[in-house]
């Protein structure tokens, strides 16, 4: 239960932080080269071209994020089946495997799909898949919330039952 709720919330940090560096490396990096190399371009092509580099390693991490809990999630739910007095706990990571299979069949896919029509858009006005992008990311992320919430409860009836 520890690697799933660490992979999670390890993810949340990941995916913005990937963001939030762009912004952070184009205001001031401490590369030589780098500085230079955008300073040679416009500043919104730059920016663009990392978001891009962003969005492409985000959309891989959860990919590989999303296959890597099917394991873990098993792996939990074999652990935990086999203790007595833990159905509880059990339907709570049958749900939370449930909820990865939604996020894989349902979600993901439309995200980086809708997310690469996106890319290189201008953002002025909105365009209209943004809308759309918008509510797959907040069901995603909502979800993702539920998982953390049914594996910390998991996690404290085992700990509180041993």
């Amino acid at each position: 239960m520890a690697v799933w709720l660490f992979g999670n919330l390890f993810m949340m940090v990941v995916a913005t932080q990937n963001f939030y560096a762009i912004d952070r490396l184009l205001a001031d990096s401490p590369n030589e080269t780098f500085s230079a190399v955008v300073a040679s371009m416009e500043n919104p092509t730059a920016r663009e071209m990392l978001r891009y580099l962003s969005s492409e390693l985000n959309r891989l991490y959860f990919q590989y994020w999303n296959l890597a809990q099917l394991p873990i999630g098993i792996l939990a739910l074999g652990f935990v089946s086999g203790l007595r007095g833990s159905k509880v706990a059990t339907w709570e990571i049958v749900a939370m495997l449930l909820v990865v299979l939604f996020l894989m069949v349902a979600i993901t896919p439309s995200v980086l799909s809708i997310g690469r029509q996106l890319d290189f858009v201008p953002r002025d006005p909105a365009p209209p898949q943004m809308r759309t992008f918008g509510l797959l990311h907040a069901v995603y992320t909502v979800l993702t919330v539920a998982n953390v919430v049914l594996g910390t409860l998991v996690t404290l009836w085992l700990q509180k039952d041993r």
